[in-house]
């Protein structure tokens, strides 16, 4: 028999029982963090307190990567090695700590006191190379690797305006920082319809989470359901490489986003909200659960509408709104089959309006300032602020805050980027050749490529689109002409490898696929007929894909297939 004490287990699910099988992901967080991981003894105890068949227990276990069914270390080290973080060293820092510990990516130490993996993007991209020790980020790692940061990271906030990131760069902002919310309270006094209709045309705000949807849309077809319970989700699980956006705001600025969702629930008519965020983020809970309570203290939330945070455990498509719903019922997290919509049938099968932090936190500013001047930010079709996450060859990658309408060119300016790849042009100090652009990756890896051609270009939505551009969830990683475009999408073809759920087969196969022939390309061992079979599963998986994962996952290399075309034939480099 085991000698796994399950007392201590028993005591802090407890409070889970009543949420039944959506108790589920938060007790197995819980249970990790006592045992460090989840033995068959735990996931039966777990299994048997929430009455959720233990087979389920053990499929959800099995599909988030944070969530472990073997042991491992008491100390577990994560090196992100997607393309920001690739760019800075960090092959070299994982490379580091594996031959001071004896250990492969992977690996644990025979006395369990620690594991070092290999992760995908951990959401510090302009902080590069970064890692994610316990519960501690470690940032700016120096070359020498004997100089970091570690704890809460900090936040490098710029741009022409500061309007969504006014309280971003100083650390967090308490409630007595903050002040009332003013703009709920303006909320209140106009009706549901009126709110709507502010958020709606009048605005003409689109949700910042990559898909533009009409914010107004969303909420009025939610509010017309006639139901018992509504939910408003926010939707903080951003996992797409090179964003981290979501990061800062609810750091510097949590009320924000609170005030944002109180104004969403009284204009449907929700009783309950939650918070997801991705589990790579565990210093920002706390500080989560302290804003939370101190809006509770001051009435904002309580019985009419009130705030949960849900955790997630590593799984890029649960930023997937559907997917989400899942995880939060403590499921897999698989994508549903649209229609329904969730603003009928949503979280456990209620109206349910979920939009990201970002668009959120552009909600106080809508209502507190009214549409008219809201709508003097940005351009006719394109108003308000737009925050992009810029990272890669710039002198200062940091989140910045600017109207719609900027130039690539002004973006780059700002953030200190590489000069056009027009002519050579050497330092004055030193004789050297600086580095010329040579891409910039728009929307992370479900993005397309720009080059310097693309320069000029406004920053809006209906710009970029007619330029074939994605602005996502404003991803901008720039790469200067001595980095390799082979390489980065090596790295694009195993995130999604990695991260497809395998639901629907064209994205199971298709990234697996996709990944093979990208590895020869990054190699130089391409096949004959390879520029063709990368085509043909790229659009396959565009075409029939069940969710925006797969329909995206081969939208960067199909980009650069058409920028770059002899890198994926034989004897071109």
């Amino acid at each position: 028999m085991s000698e796994i004490q399950l007392t201590p287990l028993k005591l802090a699910i407890e409070s889970y029982i009543p949420l039944g099988r959506s108790g589920l992901l938060p007790a197995l967080h819980a249970a990790q963090k006592i045992y460090g991981w989840l033995p068959l003894e735990v996931a039966a105890e777990v299994a048997n307190t929430l009455g959720v068949p233990l087979a389920d227990v053990h499929g959800v276990i099995e599909f988030y990567s944070m969530f472990y069914n073997e042991p491992v270390g008491r100390r577990i080290i994560r090196v992100c090695t997607d393309q920001a973080c690739a760019l800075k060293g960090a092959d070299q820092l994982l490379d580091h700590l594996c031959h001071c510990y004896g250990l492969r990516p992977g690996q644990t130490t025979d006395d369990l006191s620690l594991t070092i993996e290999r992760s995908p993007c951990l959401g510090l991209c302009e902080q590069a190379p970064a890692a994610l020790v316990d519960d501690d980020a470690e940032t700016n790692i120096s070359a020498d690797f004997h100089s970091y940061d570690l704890g809460i990271p900090k936040s490098y906030v710029y741009g022409s305006i500061r309007e969504l990131t006014v309280n971003c760069g100083n650390g967090t902002t308490t409630l007595a920082e903050y002040g009332e919310y003013a703009a709920y309270k303006k909320a209140l006094t106009m009706s549901p319809e009126e709110v709507i209709a502010e958020t709606d045309k009048a605005s003409g705000l689109v949700g910042r989470g990559g898909a533009a949807f009409p914010t107004g849309v969303k909420w009025g077809g939610a509010a017309k359901i006639q139901a018992v319970q509504k939910f408003i989700v926010c939707n903080a699980d951003e996992s797409e490489p090179g964003t981290f956006k979501d990061r800062v705001l609810l750091l510097d600025d949590p009320h924000r986003t609170i005030e944002g969702m109180c104004i969403a629930a009284y204009a449907i008519g929700a009783g309950k909200g939650y918070i997801y965020i991705r589990g790579e983020y565990p210093y920002i809970v706390p500080v989560l659960e302290n804003a939370l309570d101190e809006a509770r203290s001051a009435g904002y939330l309580g019985e009419h509408f009130d705030v949960e945070v849900r955790v997630g455990a590593g799984a890029y498509i649960c930023g997937e709104e559907t997917a989400l719903f899942e995880s939060i019922e403590g499921k897999r997290g698989f994508p549903r089959v649209k229609p329904p919509f969730p603003t009928t049938n949503g979280l456990f099968d209620n109206p349910t309006v979920i939009n990201n932090v970002e668009t959120l936190c552009n909600l106080p500013l809508i209502i507190s300032k009214g549409s008219a001047e809201y709508r003097m930010l940005g351009t006719e079709t394109s108003p308000g602020p737009k925050l992009f996450c810029v990272s890669g060859d710039v002198a200062k990658p940091g989140l910045y805050e600017v109207p719609f309408g900027v130039t690539l060119r002004e973006l780059l300016k700002m953030a200190g980027g590489p000069p056009p790849a027009i002519t050579p042009r050497t330092s004055r100090k030193q004789g050297a050749r600086i580095p010329r652009l040579q891409a910039v990756l728009f929307g992370g890896a479900a993005g397309a490529f720009a080059t310097s051609e693309h320069l000029d270009i406004k920053l809006t939505f209906e710009d970029l689109r007619a330029a074939g551009l994605p602005l996502g969830s404003g991803v901008v990683m720039v790469f200067d002409e001595t980095r390799s475009i082979p390489d980065v999408l090596n790295r694009l073809g195993k995130f999604f490898a990695h991260e497809s759920c395998g639901k629907c087969y064209p994205c199971q196969l298709g990234t697996q696929r996709q990944m093979e022939i990208l590895e020869r390309v990054a190699k130089n061992k391409v096949m004959v007929g390879d520029f063709s079979r990368l085509q043909d599963v790229g659009w396959t998986m565009t075409e029939a894909s069940l969710c925006g994962l797969g329909q995206t996952a081969a939208s960067a290399v199909l980009s650069a297939m058409k920028l770059w075309p002899d890198l994926f034939e034989t004897g071109q480099r």
